[in-house]
């Protein structure tokens, strides 16, 4: 494994978990020891190796995976070396009146488990939060997606090619089905 996979290895670890914790990070080979530094008593890749690869970052719901939501995610692989994938809280569905079928943590293993995440995570209390932990370099939004952040420094992305969507909309769905 060469130098890039070993710092999006170590990369994907510190977001999953919020930094490396000091048990994990006494158990790193030397080599990607040396690839970490100490912040608030959890360890992060150090800016020369981040800057090795790529980060996308896009999110949604993911209440009934279609097709809509693999081709998305298919296309936002494309504009980044790692992505990483937000899935919204149930609390945040609920605020905007519709009552997830299934749990945020459900959702989010489902989306894990589709071939072009290489990381899903839930969101935070806010949406700055998931940004903060992730620091893309690209955000990618669907194409019926609304540009909500937009830092200064980060690509912003969205997604044009789309497939039908009366056929691929979680609501029609859920209309369709009498839900």
């Amino acid at each position: 494994m060469g130098m890039k996979e070993v710092a999006i290895q170590l990369y994907l670890r510190q977001v999953k978990g919020q930094g490396i914790v000091p048990k994990e990070f006494y158990g790193l080979s030397n080599m990607e020891r040396h690839m970490l530094e100490k912040k608030r008593e959890r360890y992060f890749l150090k800016k020369e190796h981040r800057g090795r690869f790529s980060v996308g970052m896009t999110g949604g719901v993911f209440d009934i995976v279609h097709i809509g939501h693999i081709h998305t995610l298919s296309e936002a692989k494309e504009k980044a070396d790692v992505l990483v994938v937000v899935v919204a809280q149930d609390k945040h569905i609920k605020n905007k009146k519709r009552k997830p079928l299934h749990s945020q943590e459900y959702r989010r293993v489902l989306v894990q488990a589709l071939k072009p995440v290489d990381l899903a995570i839930l969101g935070g209390e806010n949406m700055e939060e998931p940004f903060e932990r992730v620091e893309p370099d690209i955000i990618i939004y669907g194409y019926d997606q609304k540009a909500f952040l937009k830092p200064e420094g980060v690509e912003v992305i969205r997604i044009k090619n789309r497939i039908d969507p009366e056929k691929v909309k979680t609501r029609k769905i859920l209309k369709k089905l009498g839900i």
